[in-house]
């Protein structure tokens, strides 16, 4: 695995503090996930294949299951269980990938053509829907309670998805149903690909509440980050097009945070976030104000703070070199920001 990764982040192997032989042990087991995920996703008809392994070929972070294969680590290790089950939750976040990209209408994603550019948001629906019915025929292997636990984690992402694109309900804080929101629509599939991981991994049954919870906290601090970088990076770095929640109206916590202002000063600032920015013009005039304001970094103090909370989760677990390498995974999640 190389040591930069799509959008500009560490390769995700680099765990400071980690032994070599987890390493060795992580990088092989994230090969034989690669390599269950594109025997699944193939298909005996050359055009569903293609489709289907569009977001597999252009690479990405694998994040989801490096956690799934760590959290075994707090166990007996990894196991073809282990395997089978982070290859679910990574095809999960694969299929929700082509329905978000649809609903953003976004063109670039992991610096090549969306599915939904390249064959159309119809296919891209479908692929996205095929990919859903792989996970779970994956999971399926994996028993009744595997069963359970992915269909209640699909139902909180779609619940999360559907609140993450409707206003704030009067009378609600905007910050805390945001974060509810992305507990939802982000953490709870990271809390899942934790807790298989403890589960496959022979962990006990509170060590597997342990990582449920460390996944859930971890999750919401990753897409605190991803939030920031969706407005600090370049569609070069970023690999897909930037400011894609600025021009859908989604108040994320740095436009929260400037919305919240009584600067006379940011007056503009706050113009442009409430109206329309389809255009090109309108969009990078907020970017490059909201870039400059002390908005970003009141948000970035809070990603990092949500993290720490994370971290302090595994306070209940013994020392070892798979427990110091989840801590690093904390720590790396929320570094991309810096």
């Amino acid at each position: 695995m190389s040591v930069q990764q799509a959008g500009g982040t560490p390769s995700l192997l680099a765990l400071p503090g980690a032994s070599e032989e987890l390493r060795a042990r992580l990088s092989a087991g994230l090969d034989a996930v690669n390599a269950l995920i594109e025997a699944r996703v193939d298909h005996e008809d050359a055009f569903i294949a293609q489709a289907s392994g569009h977001l597999v070929a252009a690479g990405g972070k694998r994040f989801r299951p490096l956690l799934t294969l760590l959290a075994a680590e707090l166990g007996t290790g990894i196991t073809p269980e282990v395997v089978a089950a982070a290859a679910g939750v990574e095809l999960t976040h694969l299929a929700s990938l082509y329905h978000d990209d649809v609903m953003d209408e976004a063109v670039l994603r992991r610096g090549t053509p969306s599915a939904n550019a390249a064959y159309g948001n119809s296919t891209a629906i479908l692929v996205g829907d095929l990919l859903f019915g792989t996970a779970s025929d994956i999971v399926a292997d994996l028993g009744p309670e595997a069963v359970k636990i992915q269909a209640q984690t699909f139902i909180r992402l779609c619940s999360g998805q559907i609140r993450d694109d409707r206003p704030c309900p009067e009378g609600t804080d905007p910050v805390d149903y945001y974060l509810g929101v992305l507990a939802d629509k982000t953490g709870v599939l990271i809390a899942t690909s934790a807790r298989y991981g403890a589960m496959f991994g022979g962990c006990s049954p509170e060590v597997v509440e342990v990582m449920r919870e460390f996944g859930e906290r971890l999750g919401v601090a990753f897409q605190l980050a991803d939030d920031l970088i969706d407005i600090s990076s370049d569609a070069q770095t970023l690999g897909k097009t930037p400011g894609t929640d600025l021009r859908e109206g989604k108040r994320t916590l740095p436009v929260l945070h400037a919305l919240a202002s009584t600067e006379a000063a940011d007056d503009r600032l706050k113009s442009l976030l409430v109206g329309d920015l389809s255009a090109d013009e309108a969009l990078a005039e907020a970017l490059g104000l909201l870039r400059a304001h002390p908005a970003m970094a009141a948000a970035r103090a809070e990603t990092y703070a949500v993290a720490e909370r994370a971290q302090s989760v595994l306070d209940a677990l013994p020392d070892s070199d798979a427990k110091t390498a989840l801590r690093a995974l904390a720590a790396g999640v929320v570094s991309r920001v810096s």
